[in-house]
């Protein structure tokens, strides 16, 4: 018999309800690829660059400072390109990195194109002006006004250093999501608008039609992977899912699951601990995707979420009518079993990270014997307390249930290396906040665990 919170309650003698396809196991030589045809394209721009300027053009007035405000263009464009390749949940790329991954990797390149791009107009303007014998500010002038196109690149270089300065992690907390995500979308926009001066004015481009055409072409297969998976991809597996809203019920203080039907849910390749974007078509909410992780592996026709309210879009999920039309992207996330390097393993999980770790312990094998770990303020905020452990007692596991403030009932060494003797010999996943995550990261690091037996997702708003 199954109910339609996608999780069937069993009767002796009747067969277990039917679950869906698990997702692939990564491939590391694919990602491996791409990393390498990335590095070779850097090296490329760079040599088509530096042999595009003569001796003549170098030793001439203000010759240097447009040759470096060329290279800099030209290595900054580059890295936005890739900038933008790093978030376009490219899948091969995704299951081995991971979301959060990919998400470190464009952080930390961010800076790098945006500081290129500045510098690329700085340089110009100054290399130009010494050729010109004028002074900056004409310049300036000049090329926004004279030459093709350099206005409207000039206004996508202003949307990139608007998009970076609103990630600065003192300044991304303070601003809703919507709101950044949004300033985000013009990323796209200014790397749209760029492509027309870059081709018409680069000196590597200027009368080199096989590199307009490379380029053109880079530029083009960009475009095309985020259409395809950022897109299309979802476009096409929200028809064929065809999810609508089943049921919302409450599972604990400002908790709620979210219970979806749809069609041909035994070919969603899924995972336990993965997640989604989700995307309610209803009104206020359509026009914004939020990232929530199953809290169950689907039994098909039923999928489900499990959401505690701490903003704006989590809050309005408790209410959702059912029969509300759901459009998803993914699944994402490596806070799976493929990750996993021991046979045994030890689940860490706090607040709503629950979810994430109920599914993946759904997923482990009858004879893994995990430990659990939950913690919690109170024993309310110990929502699928009841699922979890018949699934622990299923696998022959342990489990345990920490409540009260961070000073009563914390993870510590003390406290782990007691609750768990064999931790050395087991794959730790952690799953909740920020913080929670990263203190028993450290705990665990501490204790010897190597990086390769750690598995961790943070949730944040």
């Amino acid at each position: 018999m199954q109910t339609a919170a996608g999780a069937p309650k069993r009767q002796k003698g009747r067969a277990a309800a039917p679950q869906g396809r698990r997702s692939p196991a990564p491939r590391p030589a694919l990602a491996g690829a791409a990393l390498v045809v990335a590095g070779l394209g850097l090296g490329a721009t760079t040599a088509l660059t530096i042999t595009a300027e003569s001796i003549g053009q170098l030793t001439a007035a203000g010759g240097l400072a447009t040759f470096a405000g060329n290279l800099t263009g030209m290595v900054g464009t580059y890295l936005a390109l890739l900038m933008v390749l790093l978030v376009s949940r490219i899948p091969f790329v995704e299951q081995v990195v991971g979301q959060d991954g990919l998400l470190r990797w464009h952080r930390r390149l961010a800076p790098w194109p945006i500081s290129l791009l500045v510098a690329h107009a700085v340089l110009l303007v100054a290399g130009y002006a010494q050729a010109a014998r004028s002074g900056p500010w004409h310049e300036v002038n000049t090329l926004m006004f004279s030459y093709p196109d350099v206005l409207i690149a000039t206004i996508g270089l202003g949307l990139m250093c608007l998009a970076g300065v609103m990630s600065i992690r003192a300044i991304r907390q303070r601003v809703r999501r919507e709101v950044w995500w949004a300033v985000h979308l013009g990323m796209y926009l200014a790397l749209a608008i760029s492509f027309a001066h870059v081709i018409v004015l680069g000196p590597s481009f200027v009368g080199h039609p096989l590199t307009q055409l490379v380029w053109s072409v880079a530029w083009a297969a960009t475009a095309g992977v985020v259409l395809a998976y950022r897109v299309g991809l979802p476009v096409l597996r929200s028809f064929r899912y065809r999810l609508r809203v089943a049921e919302v019920r409450p599972e604990g203080p400002g908790v709620v699951s979210v219970i979806c039907r749809g069609q041909h849910l035994d070919h969603l390749a899924v995972s336990g601990g993965q997640f989604f974007f989700w995307r309610f078509l209803t009104r206020g909410m359509w026009w914004q995707a939020h990232p929530y992780s199953l809290s169950a592996l689907p039994q098909p026709p039923f999928v489900r979420l499990t959401v505690k309210g701490v903003g704006d879009h989590s809050a309005a999920l408790a209410r959702l009518r059912p029969g509300t039309r759901v459009a998803i992207e993914g699944p994402y996330g490596i806070f799976t079993r493929h990750s996993q390097r021991r046979s045994r393993v030890l689940l860490i999980a706090a607040g709503i990270g629950v979810t994430a770790v109920r599914a993946l312990l759904e997923d482990l094998p009858r004879s893994a014997r995990p430990v659990v770990l939950l913690r919690a303020t109170q024993r309310a905020d110990l929502v699928l307390g009841t699922e979890i452990a018949d699934l622990v007692k299923r696998r022959g596991g342990q489990l345990h249930e920490l409540t009260g403030n961070r000073m009563t009932a914390s993870i510590d060494q003390y406290s782990l290396r007691h609750t768990v003797p064999d931790l050395k010999e087991r794959d730790l996943y952690v799953c909740g906040p920020e913080a929670f995550v990263t203190g028993v990261v450290e705990v665990a690091r501490s204790l010897g665990l190597p990086d390769e037996a750690i598995h961790h997702e943070a949730f944040a708003l």
